[in-house]
């Protein structure tokens, strides 16, 4: 099929692309990779007035990391940010969950903010920004407005942002000390959007316990689903040495909190076993992550580094 007919715009500055969103409101659609627009114009899924192309906008660009974690410009490529070594020093979940992002040509064009806008709950990255508490920055002439991600998605391809606001960045906190993570998920074929995936987020304490355990998932709900697992966790790590742990109670209490629903793709059953299952896979592997810094921070300590 072939897209409804729009008016194309593309601006040259910010300010130019405000105007415009603020002009034409909730009948335009912000261009910036295309990965899931274009899909969705040509099988006539979304019929926008007008389309509002920023690539050549300057200054959209960005990507930094820190500290404080890493800043994703409106205009940062999925491939950008995967292979940032900065990125995955700062933040690993990032470019974890970015492999299992479509295929290489899809992730040389998409853009991370735009998968976080389109607000689709089997992406990865809208679990990512969940689970770490991430935020979304909002700009639009009126000015520019902080979004939480326990606030930003809506529902199914539905986020908070209003009519001419564009997203202009996103940003992902960095991991704690003594923390750890790990990206799960399974689908029919890889690149394929995943039938359910799990991002863990685990700390352990001075004695290499675990203190804190979050995972966000994905393809189970109509929104990123975050549950905090650390009375579970530290449950599952009762009576046994650093490390070593029984994740099948945990695995049990994420199933028994799903409510997927049946796709032609996978039975609500088969989804809820699979999210318990990679539960379990990501937990462990994020331990071991946290536990693997947590040693390397005491020997880089004792050494005086």
């Amino acid at each position: 099929m072939k897209p409804p007919p729009f008016a194309y715009h593309a601006p040259a500055t910010l300010a130019e692309a405000l105007d415009l969103l603020a002009e034409h409101g909730a009948d335009a659609k912000v261009l910036a990779g295309g990965q899931s627009l274009m899909p969705l114009l040509n099988m006539r899924l979304a019929e926008p007035a007008h389309i509002v192309d920023i690539n050549r906008v300057a200054g959209l660009g960005g990507l930094r990391a820190d500290a404080r974690g890493v800043r994703v410009g409106a205009l940062a490529r999925h491939a950008a940010v995967e292979r940032s070594a900065a990125v995955a020093a700062v933040q690993p979940l990032l470019p974890a969950a970015l492999r299992h992002v479509a295929h290489p040509a899809i992730r040389n064009r998409g853009t991370v903010v735009g998968s976080l806008a389109h607000a689709d709950p089997a992406a990865e990255l809208p679990a990512v920004l969940a689970v770490l508490d991430g935020t979304v920055e909002a700009v639009s002439a009126a000015g520019r407005r902080t979004i939480r991600a326990a606030d930003f998605f809506a529902g199914p391809l539905e986020s908070t942002l209003r009519p001419g606001e564009l997203a202009g960045s996103a940003f992902f906190p960095a991991l704690p000390p003594r923390t750890g993570a790990a990206f799960a998920e399974t689908s029919r074929r890889h690149g394929d959007y995943a039938l359910a995936g799990v991002a863990a987020v685990v700390s352990v304490d001075e004695d290499l316990r675990v203190s804190a355990a979050r995972a966000g998932y994905l393809g189970v709900a109509a929104v990123p689903l975050v549950l905090d697992l650390t009375r579970r966790a530290r449950q599952a790590q009762a009576g046994r040495p650093p490390g070593d742990a029984d994740w099948s109670g945990v695995a049990g209490f994420v199933r028994e909190r799903l409510d997927p629903e049946t796709d032609i793709h996978a039975g609500a059953d088969y989804r809820r076993h699979l999210a318990g299952v990679l539960t379990e896979r990501a937990l462990r592997a994020a331990t071991a992550d946290a536990l693997d810094r947590a040693r390397t921070s005491a020997a880089d300590d004792e050494a005086g580094w």
